[in-house]
């Protein structure tokens, strides 16, 4: 690798760890179904040739096939979203969440805006909840593999910019509360649960690393709201545990805050 600008970066639990050299690409945040399925919320990534990335811990790392143009890369014990590859580019594209420390990037666009869930704007205020919101949600991972559905609409959504959630989904969470009782499964062969250092337990599918929901230490439940297929009839609300928030990226849609611990 060439000298000069060092970057590294990693999942949750420490499986997965790599670094870079050289400038980094500025993030952009795609809005695609497949980005935001996997990570949960919206994936924002920057990019760099592979020849100036080195994986440093791979032990484990998944790949999973989300089409002929691209593969995704991801944790197969944490769950989180860290890569994307284009087939036919010698370049990766690494979630700006996955990097450690101050990154000195700043989000320079997005792209697949059109597919943007209805509860957000991509820059912004959220638009207005539907006026007939969807009684039932229908949730799964991207490969299939988890599939399950609950009463909707999904209502109020939180965005948490805390470190572990970042982590996990490549950028920021964002998610709504949910009884898990009424949760009416239809598959769940690929489902696995990773339990935090705060004994919190996030589920994902260890098949295409989608990240599906969290249950905190104390029980409470919450969906990610990427995993809802089509309309979720919810509103992002406010953001959590800012004083975290990555330092490439502004909130910018005017909601209530709450800096954290």
């Amino acid at each position: 690798m060439e000298r000069g600008e060092h970057h590294q970066g990693g999942c949750l639990c420490g499986g997965v760890a790599f670094e870079t050299q050289g400038p980094l690409r500025a993030v952009v945040a795609c809005h695609c179904s497949q980005c935001r399925q996997t990570s949960g919320h919206v994936w924002a990534a920057t990019s760099v040739a592979l020849d100036r990335f080195r994986l440093i811990a791979d032990t484990t790392l998944g790949w999973y096939d989300s089409s002929t143009a691209a593969r995704r890369g991801f944790c197969r014990r944490c769950g989180a979203s860290l890569f994307w590859k284009p087939a036919a580019e010698e370049r990766i594209a690494i979630a700006a969440g996955a990097l450690d420390g101050p990154t000195g990037l700043a989000l320079a666009r997005h792209i697949h805006v059109e597919d943007a869930g209805d509860y957000y704007a991509p820059e912004g205020p959220p638009p207005a909840a539907a006026a007939e919101p969807p009684l039932r949600l229908d949730c799964g991972c991207l490969c299939g593999g988890v599939s399950f559905e609950l009463p909707g609409p999904a209502g109020a959504i939180t965005a948490c910019h805390c470190t572990q959630c970042r982590k996990l989904s490549g950028h920021f969470s964002a998610s709504f509360d949910a009884q898990e009782a009424a949760v009416l499964w239809h598959r769940r062969e690929t489902l696995a649960e990773y339990e935090t250092p705060a004994k919190a337990r996030r589920g994902f599918c260890t098949r295409c690393g989608s990240s599906l929901w969290f249950r905190s230490a104390e029980g409470a439940f919450s969906i990610e709201a990427g995993a809802v297929r089509g309309a979720t009839g919810g509103r992002l609300s406010c953001h959590i545990f800012t004083r975290a928030k990555g330092d490439y990226y502004e909130i910018d849609d005017g909601l209530p805050q709450s800096l954290g611990d």
